[in-house]
């Protein structure tokens, strides 16, 4: 797996994520819902093939696909 696994919005979701931003708050920010930020937090964890969100994190900084 190389650069470029994440949509646009699968990234700026990650982005606010790491940056504690809660599901609610994402979903404000990017005007989306929150199950529609839960859906694309769950598509990147079945990508990256990994359970939780701080298993993704931990995957895509590794990967270079977001950075702190």
């Amino acid at each position: 797996m190389g650069k470029g696994i994440l949509t646009k919005r699968e990234r700026e979701v990650f982005e606010l994520l790491i940056l504690n931003n809660s599901t609610k708050e994402i979903a404000e920010e990017l005007k989306i819902s929150e199950k529609t930020v839960r859906n694309h937090i769950s598509n990147v964890m079945q990508k990256l093939g990994v359970k939780g969100r701080s298993s993704a994190v931990v995957e895509l900084l590794k990967l270079n696909e977001i950075s702190i």
